[in-house]
């Protein structure tokens, strides 16, 4: 990739996501992106959305149908042969929940529209990571391995562990089933998780990526937050600037993710990105995760501030709790905590007092939003 292209990230407006609008600002991304250059007649190309559970499009926790299928479109206009959607959402990784995944989040009425194949293989290949200093290898779907070109294609959320879902953090969808909550175990600090999600951003190498920010989540995303109109499009050959990018224009601090890649040489700095297409505005009290503690200690005397620095680190600690007025006792949350500190008893969700790791895997994944961030008293002043 030139150092022209590392730097570029294309905003084009979306005010809606009819058909007409999504196919215009998904078109002059290509333009902008120069995407004709990559794509060459008879490829295979492999879309990677964020299908991270069952939910209607409306909903804003997984990208739009109407996203994917303009996208296959633009793509078939410049001769790619087959092109092929291929997921792991959270959760086990079988046919009978991909089926539920792609009809609940309309995948299939994409798919008959835009001559998409929806995946249906569930192995995994052992690929080397292109770092190699946090993790030696990744087994990685097959159809992302085997593809000609992977275009990447995230939802823009808040995310309660990393703060950010975007570019980077989409392509853990790359990993099949309950392995990803194996890493969040292998590497349970954010620092950690978040330098094997920049070496796996790198191991994956998408050509584009193209977010989906017509409608975003704030909040207690990935899965948890509210809806929000943002109405744009974003894209870059370089996801680490895409992220990089979009916390300026949200307003997000101290995203570990896009430290690490700017640390690795991966990401420009604000001064470097070279940005283009339609003026979009920053996006003003944008709000962040409630796991995250931003600029809380000057609200306390400042001969105060070391002990409450020490109490914050541990019993201050946001922490992923069971709502159990709102719990329906599916197992969603048990089934994917890596800690295995959950579990359900009598109909209900019960987790241990002690064990969690902060990886909010189990808030992410209810399917009723019963998994609450909850902080102490004194930090929601």
């Amino acid at each position: 990739m030139s150092v022209e292209r590392e730097r570029v990230v294309a905003f084009t407006a979306a005010g809606d996501y009819r058909y007409e609008t999504v196919r215009e600002a998904v078109r002059r991304q290509f333009e902008l992106l120069h995407v004709a250059d990559a794509v060459r007649p008879g490829m295979r190309v492999v879309l990677k959305p964020n299908l991270v559970m069952k939910r209607a499009p409306e909903q804003a926790t997984t990208t739009h149908p109407m996203v994917v299928r303009c996208v296959a479109q633009e793509l078939h206009a410049l001769g790619a042969e087959e092109i092929i959607l291929a997921e792991s959402p959270g959760g086990p990784y079988t046919h009978s929940a991909l089926e539920g995944i792609y009809r609940g989040c309309k995948m299939d009425e994409a798919a008959r529209a835009a001559g998409i194949r929806l995946n249906e293989d569930l192995t995994s290949v052992a690929v080397p990571s292109q770092a190699g200093k946090r993790c030696a290898s990744f087994n990685l779907l097959r159809p992302i391995v085997e593809a000609d070109l992977v275009v990447n294609l995230p939802k823009l959320k808040t995310h309660c562990m990393t703060t950010l879902s975007g570019g980077v953090k989409n392509l853990f969808g790359c990993i099949p089933g309950l392995q990803k909550p194996e890493l969040h175990y292998r590497f349970p600090e954010e620092s950690a998780f978040c330098e094997m999600l920049v070496e796996l951003a790198e191991t994956v190498s998408p050509a584009f990526t193209i977010i989906d920010a017509v409608e975003s989540m704030e909040g207690d995303g990935p899965s948890g937050g509210q809806p929000r109109t943002t109405g744009f499009l974003a894209g870059s050959a370089n996801p680490f600037a895409l992220d990089a990018a979009l916390c300026a224009y949200l307003g997000l601090e101290n995203v570990q993710m896009v430290a690490i890649a700017r640390q690795r040489g991966l990401a420009p700095s604000l001064e470097e990105l070279a940005l283009c297409g339609d003026r979009i505005e920053p996006i003003a009290g944008f709000k962040p995760p409630r796991s995250k503690s931003l600029d809380f200690l000057d609200r306390f005397p400042a001969a105060l501030r070391p002990m409450i620095r020490k109490t914050a680190e541990t019993l201050a600690a946001p922490r992923p709790a069971v709502d159990r007025r709102r719990c329906i006792g599916c197992g969603k949350c048990a089934e994917s905590c890596p800690a295995q500190i959950l579990s359900v008893q009598n109909g209900k969700a019960r987790m241990a007092s002690k064990g969690c790791i902060h990886c909010y895997c189990c808030q992410e994944m209810c399917p009723v939003q019963a998994i609450v961030i909850r902080r102490f008293w004194a930090f929601q002043l």
